[in-house]
């Protein structure tokens, strides 16, 4: 070997060993570490602040044991790295179909949460829906028999939350009982388990505080009951407006009423127990450059435009206004420096008399044509005003993207429904303006220059008493607007959807809904 070779030797070596130990690192990142490991399900990126938000309780309850997340192919790859960058284990799966024909095209590939029964290369697994979060530490449920769920009212099982001992034998039987065993829900997995585990109401509670020597002595259950601290149900929250255990204790809330997620930014102005959420969700560290806080980049664009855009209009509106007023006050000037020397002209010539006999024409000839106006447009204002604000409040809810923090999204909503309502309800009265002036040019108008200044001072005190009417109305309406969703907290009642929970909780029933 040439001498200069061996000045490059070290260099080399030393490349050579970052190489293999960062291919190691890669490599054992996604690795199993132990034998018991929580998992959830994901089936597209729509839950994955979901699944974040629950990786981020479960550490912060100490625990260091595996975290699996199942993906299918509806997840991309920027969530999956995601994933990764928060220390989940990563394994993408094929979808299992589900065998009942009639059933809603949603429910098409919910059989897949069975798989988690052949996860065998673990000796168990706590299996946690992605719109769950973890309170306190769980670690004692893996004591838990071959099978633990939660039992929820009519006496059925609740698959949000469980425990399984992973066996190829069951899911093999499993897989051969999916066409002929009946699902309540309509073809969903919560369904055909109620159905596989029939006799799930009659196990035993589970007990974690129960010794080990006393448990080993025991026969193990098949089955055993999830007590409700491990499975709160956010539905039955509603119920009551209490949780009907003591909240100290509680391990695991589950939010399940209906399409209400604790991600969806309104969800906080009605349903006390996401605050819970959104503390460990703004607890979430920047693992991909613009997520810390479990904010999204693209969300994050699209709420500075959405901030910006009724502003820049806002100044471009106020501007040419400015202009326009500029011109005008500069042409009113000189009209009113005409008219009052006419005015003083018409004065000198009647020595000082004033025509009240055209005065008292004015007034009636302005009095039949005010008459004119059609009786229904007050009625026809109104409906437009009502529809518009309705118009302004849909379109609003469906341009701010749902995953943005709950003041972000009720500030846009805000800036939003007052931009969109005075688009609409402006351009009414734009219409209705150049409508009543057109109207107002085919009956006629008044010539004389001295019968309008004398009407004048009528016209300016009718014009002063409506926009005092109209600044009424409209801070009253935006005092409304903006006191309405505190009403709760002032009035301190946490209830006041209650009626719209129950309507969710009947709905969800009917159509198959998890609980």
């Amino acid at each position: 070997m040439k001498p200069i070779a061996w000045i490059f030797l070290p260099f080399a070596l030393v490349l050579i060993q970052s190489l293999l130990s960062a291919a190691s690192s890669s490599s054992s990142s996604g690795s199993q570490s132990s034998d018991e490991a929580y998992v959830t399900l994901l089936y597209g990126d729509e839950f994955l602040l979901g699944v974040r938000v629950l990786g981020k309780s479960i550490r912060d309850t100490g625990s260091s044991k595996d975290m699996v997340a199942l993906i299918s192919d509806g997840v991309s790859e920027y969530a999956k790295r995601l994933l990764e960058a928060d220390g989940w284990i990563v394994e993408k799966i094929s979808l299992l179909a589900n065998p009942n024909q009639v059933r809603p095209s949603r429910f098409w590939g919910v059989y897949t949460k069975l798989k988690i029964f052949n996860m065998t290369d673990y000796r168990k697994v706590v299996y946690l829906d992605a719109d769950t979060i973890v309170l306190k530490n769980i670690e004692d449920l893996f004591k838990c028999s071959k099978f633990c769920a939660n039992l929820k009212h009519s006496e059925r099982l609740n698959s949000g939350v469980m425990v399984v001992e992973p066996s190829e034998t069951i899911f093999n039987d499993m897989m051969s009982k999916v066409n002929t065993l009946p699902s309540y829900t309509g073809g969903r997995d919560q369904g055909f388990l109620n159905s596989y585990y029939s006799n799930f109401p009659n196990a035993h509670v589970f007990e974690p505080n129960l010794p080990q020597e006393v448990r080993r002595s025991r026969p193990a259950p098949v089955m055993e009951r999830l007590s409700t601290l491990y499975n709160a149900d956010v539905g039955l929250y509603m119920l009551a407006n209490k949780w009907m255990v003591d909240e100290s204790e509680l391990r695991v809330i589950h939010y399940t009423l209906g399409p209400l997620k604790p991600w969806d930014w309104w969800t906080s102005w009605l349903l006390k127990p996401v605050d819970i959420w959104q503390n460990v969700r703004e607890r979430l560290q920047d693992s991909l450059p613009g997520t810390g806080g479990g904010r999204n980049p693209n969300d994050d664009l699209i709420v500075k435009i959405l901030v910006l855009l009724p502003l820049v209009a806002l100044t471009f509106c106020s501007y040419q206004s400015c202009l326009q007023t500029r011109w005008y006050s500069n042409t009113s000037w000189r009209s009113l420096l005409c008219d009052q020397a006419r005015h003083l002209y018409y004065k000198i010539k009647s020595v000082g008399t004033i025509n009240y006999t055209g005065l008292s024409t004015l007034n009636a000839v302005n009095l039949n044509h005010q008459s004119k106006i059609p009786v229904f447009l007050g009625g026809i204002s109104i409906f437009v005003c009502f529809l518009s604000a309705a118009i302004s409040l849909a379109l609003a809810f469906a341009i701010v993207p749902r995953q943005v923090m709950p003041w972000t999204g009720l500030l846009l909503m805000y800036e939003w429904i007052f931009t969109i309502f005075i688009l609409l309800f402006g351009s009414y009265l734009h219409f209705i303006f150049k409508w009543g002036k057109s109207m107002a040019t085919q009956a006629g108008s008044f010539s004389d220059s001295e019968s309008f200044d004398y009407s004048a001072k009528d016209h300016q005190w009718q014009a002063s008493s409506s926009d005092v009417t109209t600044w009424f109305y409209g801070l009253g309406m935006a005092f409304l607007a903006v006191i309405a969703p505190t009403l709760p907290c002032i009035l301190g009642v946490t209830a006041l959807f209650l009626s719209i929970g129950l309507h969710f909780l009947v709905m969800q029933n009917k159509l198959g809904y998890e609980y």
